[in-house]
């Protein structure tokens, strides 16, 4: 399957950006471009940290193309749905059941608005909040897909790396960066080289955030590393078995940010669920990546998807 390649660097027309307000009165940024005429279904993605949704508008307009309503936002404290720390550009959360009650919210009203079937798909830590959101039943979509999900990190560190956080943390405020510059700390490697191989994909991104310097999210902050680390590891002990969603996980094993070993573990506790696996083809970002690892994927999601979220 080849996919044009589609960088309008532009909201597209009759897409609408605005703000949501969650339960707290907290406005998350907003993307939702409606189908004229009859839908196939209605896709809710979710980014990954640091993440905005412009940077899939590539992915948002072969979905639409094909009947898709798509709808997204941004989290909270990072990209355009502001910041929780005084720190300029720091992506923090107290508690990932914050993201998870914004998901659940957001998603009682997508759910009872938006034509069926229901899809969501999230990235890397959006990839873990919707498995989250499966178990503790905060989502309930007929499908979902996780690409390259943050179900473990890499970390120089090891098993040491959720005690320091914990520990460093409190030496300090726990909302300040954790580190600057790059993805990721104690790395040779490039930020672009640890997202994906396509050079053009990822000046796209950083030609948006050009555009508008609010949607930069910069490091997490140590209590947003304490958070991560608590919320992978109470999924992975958690009743994983219960979730009948059909899912299809798409996995780089080559992952330089997130551990695919920990998806490898998980996959096979899903009772209901499929996976494709990438190599070193692959870096983290699988749906901004070259043409042969995106076209592949984007086939393996339209199949997954024709056959366990069929048109109504």
């Amino acid at each position: 399957m080849a996919v044009s390649r589609n960088f309008t660097r532009q909201v597209p027309a009759g897409a609408v950006v605005d703000r949501w307000a969650a339960p707290d009165g907290w406005p998350l940024r907003r993307f939702h471009w409606a189908v004229e005429g009859t839908p196939r279904g209605s896709i809710l993605f979710q980014t990954g940290r640091g993440d905005v949704f412009e940077k899939y508008l590539e992915c948002f307009a072969y979905w639409h193309a094909q009947g898709w309503t798509i709808t997204a936002f941004d989290w909270r404290g990072q990209g355009g749905s502001g910041r929780l720390t005084p720190k300029a550009n720091c992506g923090h959360i107290d508690d990932f059941g914050i993201y998870i009650a914004d998901l659940h919210a957001f998603a009682s009203a997508w759910t009872a608005a938006a034509p069926g079937p229901h899809v969501v798909i999230g990235h890397s830590m959006g990839g873990h909040l919707v498995l989250r959101g499966l178990v503790e039943r905060a989502i309930t979509p007929d499908a979902a897909v996780l690409v390259a999900p943050m179900l473990g990190v890499r970390s120089a560190l090891g098993r040491l790396a959720a005690p320091m956080a914990r520990l460093l943390s409190r030496l300090g405020d726990p909302r300040r960066p954790a580190w600057k510059g790059n993805e990721k700390p104690y790395t040779t490697e490039t930020r672009a080289n640890l997202l994906t191989h396509d050079a053009d994909r990822y000046a796209d991104e950083l030609w948006w955030q050009a555009q508008d310097r609010s949607l930069l999210t910069g490091a997490p902050s140590w209590q947003w590393l304490v958070a991560a680390f608590r919320s992978m590891a109470d999924l992975e002990a958690g009743p994983i078995e219960a979730v009948d969603t059909p899912l299809l996980l798409l996995v780089a094993e080559a992952d330089g940010l997130v551990d695919a070993r920990a998806a490898l573990r998980i996959a096979p506790r899903l009772p209901n669920a499929e996976m494709l696996r990438f190599g070193p083809e692959s870096a983290h970002e699988i749906l901004r990546e070259a043409d042969p690892v995106r076209n592949r994927a984007l086939a393996a999601i339209d199949g997954f998807l024709d056959a366990r979220a069929p048109r109504r």
